[in-house]
């Protein structure tokens, strides 16, 4: 996948491996190494302390880069949640995103006959840039399967408790974590014999998805009660599911979303659809999402809007626009539920609604990423990606370094799902 990218969070590297923390988790607003399957949506919804980082994921999202979706040329944004070893996303625009030939800026800052992960460091060291960032060859293939809905991991998602042990939070339905006996509660204590029990929840999921490789074998210690044993699992290519959402008996239809993978716009119409033959309001709940792809964002943006401007960003002072698709449903109560974990291309999507006066944003303020990253491919496959520029909200504000203000900001303590039945009472929608 080659063009813009949209992260929310600077990505760190470790043993080789580029994780991207988005609110704790491993996706960028740009397309970082951010993974979320299986992830402890509850927990982190409850601002738990859950690093989202799934093995072989890799996000972009509207913070740090605007890309398209699998297979197409846009930039892209990613998300962020709890801490497990599989998600991501990414993405631009579709049609402006490209591998920047040996023309552009980015592509002529490469010394010539220089090539190798080494080289694409130096290409982001030089720039300066908090949101730039390299990748091998091989990360950047899991980053770009990420985006499509992909990774490689074993399907757990894991959480830290008391003393800083590692609990799996959540197990994915015929993974191999799944067919190892592994459940929700149990601690993992080591990580093919390294002990997890201080360990950030980032280096843990890293551990879980290792190179990148499936069919890797990892042995992780497992302790439930009293029991403790050994089980080698086998890594696997497995789905992420980014869209959750729950139907509730006199309220509002809620559609959390945790990162814009592929086809996530397309779920997000559907469960519209389905809760406006209901007569519900919607409450879309972007908490903890650090970006994906932005055509996915704006497919999503296009669930609610008949048309119209998203956004408009730029790449080495070129405009370009993004526009939603005519048809939405214009006529749902809608309220955005965000936070500071929302970033990048969640936050061109919040803050588009909100200029459009087509949704109440409740929660606190986002995160502030607004600029746009540009991947430049070396002749090994290693790939330096770099901020070419910024977007900008319909009424013309950046969310660079000021993020976006909700409507109705909710105080620390405050239930914000509550918070927002007074929202739609308001709305007129039931709450």
């Amino acid at each position: 996948m080659s063009g813009p990218s949209l992260f929310g969070t600077p990505r760190r590297w470790r043993r080789g491996a580029t994780l991207t923390l988005m609110c704790g988790a491993m996706l960028a607003t740009g397309a970082a190494a951010s993974g979320l399957t299986g992830v402890d949506t509850s927990a982190r919804r409850n601002g738990q302390l859950v690093a989202a980082a799934p093995a072989g994921a890799a996000p972009t999202a509207a913070g740090p880069s605007a890309g398209p979706a699998p297979g197409g040329a846009t930039p892209s944004a990613t998300p962020g949640g709890a801490a497990d070893d599989g998600r991501d996303g990414g993405g631009a625009p579709a049609g402006t995103g490209r591998t920047p030939a040996a023309g552009d800026r980015t592509g002529r800052a490469a010394a010539p006959g220089t090539t190798g992960p080494d080289a694409a460091q130096k290409l982001v060291s030089r720039s300066g840039d908090r949101w730039s960032t390299s990748y091998t060859a091989q990360e950047y293939a899991g980053f770009q399967q990420a985006l499509a809905g992909r990774y490689v991991g074993t399907g757990v998602s894991v959480r830290r408790i008391d003393g800083g042990r590692i609990q799996i939070a959540g197990v994915q339905p015929g993974s191999p974590a799944d067919r190892a006996g592994l459940r929700g509660g149990d601690v993992l204590a080591a990580i093919g014999g390294t002990r997890c029990t201080g360990l950030p929840v980032t280096e843990v999921v890293a551990d879980l998805r290792g190179d990148n490789v499936p069919g890797s074998r990892v042995t992780l210690d497992v302790e439930r009660g009293a029991r403790d044993w050994t089980v080698a699992v086998h890594r696997a290519t497995l789905a992420t599911d980014s869209v959750t959402v729950t139907r509730q008996q006199d309220g509002p239809t809620v559609i959390a979303v945790d990162a814009f993978t592929k086809g996530v716009g397309a779920q997000v119409a559907a469960a519209v659809r389905d809760a406006a033959a209901r007569g519900e309001g919607v409450l879309l709940d972007l908490r903890g999402n650090s970006g994906g792809l932005v055509a996915e964002a704006v497919a999503t943006a296009s669930a609610f809007l008949d048309g119209g401007l998203v956004a408009t960003y730029d790449v080495h002072g070129q405009q370009q626009a993004l526009y939603a698709a005519d048809g939405g449903d214009t006529s749902v109560p809608l309220v955005v539920l965000v936070d500071g974990g929302t970033m990048s291309a969640a936050e061109m999507l919040s803050g588009a609604l909100q200029d459009r006066g087509r949704a109440v944003v409740i929660g606190s303020r986002t995160f502030g990423k607004g600029s746009v990253q540009m991947p430049t491919t070396l002749a090994d496959g290693s790939v330096a990606e770099l901020t070419v520029g910024h977007y900008r909200l319909p009424d013309g504000r950046t969310v660079e370094g000021t993020g976006i203000t909700p409507d109705v900001v909710v105080a620390g303590g405050q239930d914000p799902v509550a918070a927002s039945r007074e929202v739609f009472a308001g709305l007129g929608a039931p709450s």
